[in-house]
């Protein structure tokens, strides 16, 4: 335990759940708790509930949950002393450091030290005549010295040891530069920059630390971009290129581009709400990130295949989400010989001007007609065969979406594109529709068959190995939890009994709460516990328990414990629940799946 139990009981009690996550997610009170849309998944409806009570969260659709500091180091992408401080100072706490935590801290402050010195590095370089060749790049792209100032744009020159020899200097070491991804080694040991002539973007976090850099080549050498290697500070699915000025902007929604040039040449233009992936497509730790600061999303990809499929992922990822998404379909380009070719939104800029970008961006699509548009786009829609299988493709799409006036519109449009009856094309829809909803129904039927799997942990490494004794040992932790005045002085049980040493762990933590003279709380595991093995234990505390009948169901888990654990002991006679399960299943089989009423 990094900090001293005493401080975190304070910092908790400082840290309302509910005050804490109300500032991340609209809540509204029903019953006992409060409800709103997942902060970490794509939802319309809210599943996201936090009890004021128990003072923890849970998600019954993507199933996290844990306590104020979880979900902080969650939403905040930081690890749990960096989440301890981070509510410490929102609570107006001074932070008790110990030496181990303490050196943590300090190796992790001089990794962001080291990049926001090698920032300044790679911008002085722009500025000298080594800097010269990316200076006269700037200028073909039409990027103006402000612009550049403002996203602290560099130049790592043509040598091997630029970096490493300016930043040894510093006082910076090897190990170092290694750490932050800015050398590389190589096989006998030696060590070299890991950019090398490249315009240089710095990857600025919405805390304002520099935590990372991208380099692009400025002729046709490969890899035309390179970007920094996951280290302690950075990871590329949490950061999205630009979003620390994103976020100040006044227009109404975020627009998602590919490329770092893109990015600055919108800004440059008064587009100053675009932002770009780090090698990347969109991940839902983006999309999490950028609910912060909007609730409406363009994209805004280049409009080649590869554009295309960046799309339809990040739509995917989107979909029923509480965003409002937008594409932006950029034109084909006419190239010398006049042919057309693909273009991006900084090849748009510099040859249309901002205006044309204003009406090509307040015109953009939602999802589904882009969608609609890159499946006619791929049939001949004057002969007969290929408009059946335009039907068919367009149907399927159609019967994913939830909400039936969706459907309605769309399928009157999708007619009208192939010139087939209105009438004719909701056939088809409610025809793929019901395939859809009978796929549903076997998927639930095969889980129905294998009931055990429902009670196991989502997690493979949590799996419980005796699903009988695991039951017993969930509701023993539920009580503790409820009323731990039902419990004995002495601990009823060892945690080399429990069948799952999660279990079994959560058990020993929670009883030495207890010992420590304070009621046991799960919050308080946050340090101790993986987030997944976290959210594993707060969905168990979901489940149905009384305190009512507490003394006797607590005597008949204990009970069903130590028969489990003296069966191991001795012939290690299988999970019988398990077996029961099992033979249920094989029934269900041979009786051709069928239920009787």
């Amino acid at each position: 335990m990094p900090f001293p139990q005493n401080f975190l009981d304070e910092l908790t009690a400082r840290s309302d759940i509910v005050d804490v996550v109300g500032s991340y997610v609209q809540l509204t009170r029903r019953g006992a708790n409060y409800f709103g849309l997942c902060p970490f998944h794509s939802e319309k409806t809210g599943s996201f509930s936090v009890s004021p009570d128990k003072q923890i969260y849970y998600c019954f659709g993507c199933k996290r949950g844990g306590g104020v500091i979880n979900f902080i180091m969650e939403e905040e992408s930081l690890p749990f002393p960096d989440a301890v401080r981070f509510l410490a100072r929102r609570a107006g706490l001074e932070v008790p450091e110990e030496t181990g935590d303490r050196e943590a801290e300090q190796k992790r402050r001089r990794l962001l030290d080291l990049n926001r010195d090698a920032a300044r590095f790679y911008y002085q370089q722009l500025q000298e005549p080594e800097g010269r060749a990316m200076r006269d790049y700037l200028d073909r792209r039409q990027i103006g010295q402000a612009t550049a100032v403002r996203f602290g744009l560099g130049a790592s020159v043509d040598r091997w040891d630029a970096l490493i020899t300016a930043m040894t200097r510093q006082g910076y070491t090897k190990s170092e530069l290694l750490g932050a991804g800015l050398a590389v080694q190589n096989k006998n040991g030696g060590i070299y920059d890991k950019f090398r002539n490249r315009l240089m973007f710095p990857v600025i976090n919405v805390r304002g630390d520099v935590v990372a850099f991208g380099g692009r080549v400025l002729d046709h050498a490969e890899p035309k971009y390179m970007n920094s290697s996951e280290t302690p500070v950075y990871s590329k699915r949490r950061e999205l290129y630009a979003l620390n000025l994103a976020k100040k902007s006044k227009r109404p929604n975020i627009i998602l581009c590919e490329g770092n040039i893109d990015v600055v040449t919108l800004h440059q233009a008064g587009f100053d709400n675009a932002v770009a992936s780090m090698g990347t497509a969109l991940t839902q730790e983006q999309t999490r990130l950028l609910s912060r600061y909007t609730k409406e999303i363009v994209l805004c990809y280049d409009n080649d295949n590869a554009g295309k499929i960046a799309t339809e992922r990040a739509l995917q990822i989107l979909n029923n989400s509480e965003f409002t998404v937008r594409v932006l379909r950029l034109p084909n380009k006419r190239m010398e010989d006049g042919s057309m070719g693909k273009q991006d939104a900084d090849d748009f800029i510099k040859v249309f001007g901002p205006d044309a970008f204003e009406r090509l961006l307040t015109g953009s699509e939602n999802g589904v007609e882009f969608r609609l548009a890159q499946i006619s786009g791929k049939y001949d829609l004057t002969d007969d065969r290929q408009r059946l299988a335009y039907a068919e493709e367009v149907s399927a799409l159609l019967a994913g979406l939830e909400s039936p006036v969706e459907r309605d519109i769309y399928t009157v449009r999708a007619a009208e594109a192939a010139k087939l009856t209105p009438e004719a094309m909701k056939l088809e829809v409610q025809r793929a529709f019901k395939r859809r909803m009978g796929k549903e129904r076997r998927a639930r039927e095969r889980r129905d068959l294998n009931p055990a799997a429902e009670l196991q942990p989502k997690g493979r490494d949590l799996r419980y190995t005796n699903l009988r004794s695991a039951m017993a040992e969930e509701g023993i932790l539920r009580l503790l939890l409820l009323d731990d005045s039902l419990f004995p002085e002495t601990p009823p049980l060892q945690e080399k009994e429990f069948s799952s040493p999660l279990l079994g762990r959560v058990f020993s933590l929670l009883w030495r709460q207890r010992e420590q003279r304070s009621a046991p709380k799960l919050s308080f595991l946050a340090g101790e516990l993986s987030g997944e093995e976290m959210s594993h234990i707060t969905n168990l505390c979901q489940k149905p328990e009384s305190a009512a009948n507490g003394r006797q169901a607590l005597a008949d888990y204990i009970a069903i414990v130590r028969r489990e654990a003296e069966k191991r002991a001795g012939a290690g006679t299988a999970d019988p629940l398990l077996a029961k399960m099992e033979e249920l299943k094989d029934q269900k089989k041979s009786d051709g799946g069928k239920r009787h009423v």
